[in-house]
């Protein structure tokens, strides 16, 4: 059976500019983060506040670690725990990492994401 653990922090997505350089700050003031860019845009994965000068942010994002570290050559473990939660209509933005995924759920889904995850994984407080 899987494994969560529910991260103390709040998080945002926060977008900015494709041309955009990436916060120099960033790096040391969090445990997790996660920066992609693409052709489109410079996306960040963090702590609430960390990025000032965001075009666009979505805050008040808690994050649930899939404990780890996952073999490349398993299947479906996202999919297990976003459809229960897609089912009860709770938004998820996923990140995946070498070692593992993460799973973003709006602060006033944590307690029905909890509900709905207890069903398919055990849930640790980090």
């Amino acid at each position: 059976m899987l494994s969560l653990i529910l991260l103390p922090d709040r998080y945002e997505v926060c977008r900015l500019d494709k041309d955009e350089s990436i916060p120099a700050s960033l790096l040391n003031k969090a445990d997790f983060i996660s920066v992609t860019r693409t052709a489109e845009e410079l996306s960040i994965v963090c702590t609430e506040n960390t990025v000032s000068d965001c075009t666009k942010v979505q805050k008040g994002m808690r994050a649930f670690k899939i404990e780890g570290p996952l073999s490349f050559t398993l299947t479906g473990v996202l999919a297990s725990l976003i459809n229960p939660l897609s089912e009860q209509g709770i938004s998820v933005f996923a990140i995946s990492t070498y070692d593992t995924d993460y799973l973003l759920v709006q602060e006033e889904d944590l307690l029905s994401a909890i509900d709905v995850l207890q069903g398919v994984c055990t849930i640790k407080e980090g």
